[in-house]
């Protein structure tokens, strides 16, 4: 048995003749398939697809939120011009700018109202 074991790991024996057995050859790479690399192209070119709506969401969402902000500024200078235009009515009233003549100015209503016509005249 021990020869048997020997001879299990020794060099084969040469061929009759002097030939040496052919070498085997390494086994050729597996080249990845048509199939498998249209596949990944495919999934690859889904995700920058679904990567470019993402985007595109974000970016629509930020504006929504400008928009808002100035909807609401908007609505405030729209309350303050009306609270403007309020103030103007009343400061523009007759009643007030008679009441201010006659106060501060010394200006008093006219009893009879008198009108003059001046023509023109050659000089």
């Amino acid at each position: 048995m021990a020869t048997a074991a020997a001879h299990a790991h020794a060099r084969p024996r040469p061929r009759p003749g002097g030939a040496e057995a052919p070498r085997a050859r390494p086994a050729p790479r597996a080249r990845a398939r048509p199939q498998v690399r249209a596949g990944v192209l495919w999934i690859v070119g889904v995700a920058l697809l679904l990567a470019g709506i993402v985007a595109l969401n974000v970016a629509v969402l930020g504006l929504n939120m400008k928009i808002e902000r100035l909807d609401g500024a908007k609505e405030k200078l729209r309350a303050e011009h009306a609270v403007l235009a309020s103030e103007l009515s009343s400061a523009a009233a007759a009643g007030r700018i008679e009441a201010y003549a006659a106060r501060r100015l010394g200006l008093v209503a006219p009893v009879q109202t008198t009108y003059v016509r001046v023509e023109r005249g050659k000089r």
